[in-house]
């Protein structure tokens, strides 16, 4: 590392020590700053640490480091992107979670460094920057669930494959740290511990590399604004980690990837990175036709009659569904034993009258209710025979929110209860 670096990160730590704005220092420092990689800023600060200066110190330069990446991403065909926009919003998230990782890799080589005594504080913050992390989680999700399917539409399947692996290998190593963090470490543990975080931070540094210089300005130059307008409303019910001072409005309507023109235009070729170019190239579109003729769209797909009825089937609960007129108009035959006994002449029969006398005031305050809006649902426990079932009954309501019948859904939790612990050896964290 050149030591001319070095002291110029010295020296900028002692300005902002003093008070100085971030933004007016990459104003003043802009030219000199500009030949210092934001790849090498993590080195510097080891180099520092290793110096003596406080960590809190050093902290303290993660605002100016962000504004150093966002004029560093300037160059790689990201101008125009509207405020509001998913993409904007994106390239905001990665600045929080790149802020973040530089704080991890900070506290994580000072900790790795620290004699006994320093361990407890910066365990302690450690585990904090930890916790923060879980919610990258959430920006990965939206990339792999809303942004891959439309490269992969347009046959780029092996770039999202392996960035997709690349980010969850870091959200198992961030979950694997958070388990060994749980409790107290000794003074040895913790420094193990701060290796394996900082190798942590570095790699989530990278992975916002790779979005931010590669995957984003490709999809910058190949996606059109209705497949944006998509993005944007399916983003919303995810969420995003930072705050969208502005709402994007699209001209376009929002199209979904099985309604995308499968490919990619010349034109868009020409405007990626040239790390995304080659792959790009001569690629053969998925050009699988989703909607068939004959199927019912069900709002979030769409399925044969066939296909309805075989996915009821399949399903290891009951499902009885009553209209707004409290006439039953459906049953299922699921995948398990049947919990209650229904046939075909239940068909058209009232709700109420589908249940011993005992229960049909029960029922019908239950509907009633649902009805009236006063609840979405109600839960109930039963058992039958030796086993323990749930009973869940939910309002059905149409786009409006205009009541159109009752759906009651019938679950065994016999094993679950019983025997919670076997249960629980079943678990696999997905």
């Amino acid at each position: 590392m050149e030591s001319w670096k070095v002291e110029l990160v010295k020296s900028l730590l002692k300005r902002i020590h003093e008070g100085a704005d971030p933004e007016s220092l990459k104003r003043e420092f802009g030219e000199v700053l500009a030949k210092v990689s934001p790849i090498e800023i993590p080195l510097i600060e080891q180099q520092l640490v290793r110096e003596g200066i406080p960590i809190q110190e050093i902290l303290r330069m993660c605002d100016l480091h962000v504004a150093l990446f966002r004029d560093y991403l300037v160059g790689r065909e990201l101008k125009g992107v509207p405020e509001g926009h998913p993409l904007d919003l994106l390239l905001r998230e990665n600045e929080l979670i790149l802020k973040w990782a530089e704080q991890l890799g900070v506290v994580a080589n000072a900790l790795a460094n620290a004699g006994d005594a320093e361990v407890p504080p910066l365990l302690q913050q450690l585990k904090a920057l930890l916790s923060n992390l879980r919610a990258v989680r959430t920006h990965y999700r939206k990339v792999q669930m809303l942004l891959f399917p439309y490269l992969e539409r347009r046959g780029i399947v092996a770039v999202p494959r392996v960035l997709w692996g690349r980010e969850d290998q870091a959200i198992l190593r961030l979950r694997a740290l958070l388990k060994r963090v749980e409790g107290e470490l000794p003074p040895d543990e913790a420094r193990a511990v701060a290796k394996e975080a900082a190798s942590l931070a570095n790699e989530l540094t990278e992975l916002v590399f790779r979005e931010n210089k590669i995957l984003f300005p490709a999809l910058w130059a190949l996606l059109t604004e209705g497949e944006w307008a998509a993005v944007a409303e399916e983003a919303k019910k995810i969420g995003y980690l930072v705050k969208a001072d502005s709402e994007w409005k699209p001209k376009e309507e929002p199209v979904l990837p099985y309604q995308s023109e499968p490919r990619v235009e010349e034109g868009s070729l020409e405007r990626l990175p040239p790390e995304f170019r080659a792959v790009a190239a001569g690629v053969e579109p998925d050009r699988y036709k989703l909607v068939k003729e004959g199927d019912l769209d069900l709002g979030t797909g769409f399925l044969s009659p066939g296909e309805v009825k075989g996915v009821f089937g399949a399903l290891p609960v009951e499902v009885t569904f009553a209209d707004a007129s409290d006439r039953v108009r459906f049953y299922s035959d699921g995948r398990l034993p049947p919990a209650f006994v229904r046939t075909r002449t239940i068909l058209g029969r009232n709700l109420l009258y589908c249940h011993p006398p005992r229960l049909e005031r029960l029922v019908k305050e239950t509907v009633d209710a649902l009805k009236r809006g006063e609840a979405d649902y109600r839960e109930f426990w039963t058992r039958i025979g030796d086993r323990i079932v749930r009973v869940f009954i939910s309002a059905v309501r149409d786009e409006r929110g205009r009541y159109m019948g009752a759906v009651e859904v019938v679950e065994d939790f016999t094993e679950a209860l019983r025997n919670p612990e076997e249960v629980l050896k079943k678990v696999v964290v997905l």
